[in-house]
């Protein structure tokens, strides 16, 4: 089990993914402090899934069986980590849309078909 990085060094290397990026502003320090919390939630109990031996499902009272809870929590913040980092433009989707990270640098193959057009 590796080290869980705590929020502070989360969002340090998220700030400096974004100014790599081209992406990063002041203002969205708030927004930042949310997703590196996220992302330290999801890897606290990332960590506590695999020290449990990564049991995914529990049992009822009645005797059936149902996800555990702690998945469910996983699955819920990988989702809430997707939104926040095409937000802050941390993936490549959010930096490929046009005018978002990718600073107007036009493919190749845009050029071309923009030409013939």
């Amino acid at each position: 089990m590796a080290k869980v990085p705590t929020k502070e060094t989360i969002k340090r290397r998220t700030i400096q993914d974004m100014k790599k990026l081209g992406v990063h502003k002041t203002q969205y320090n708030r927004m930042i402090d949310i997703y590196s919390e996220l992302v330290y939630q999801y890897l606290k109990l990332n960590d506590e899934f695999e020290s449990g031996g990564y049991q995914y499902e529990s049992y009822t009272a009645a005797g059936g069986a149902k996800k555990s809870p702690i998945v469910a929590t996983l699955e819920s913040l990988r989702k809430d980590i997707l939104a926040y980092s095409d937000r802050l433009c941390l993936n490549p989707k959010s930096t490929m849309q046009p005018g978002k990270g990718n600073k107007g640098k036009e493919s190749k193959l845009a050029g071309v078909l923009s030409k013939l057009g």
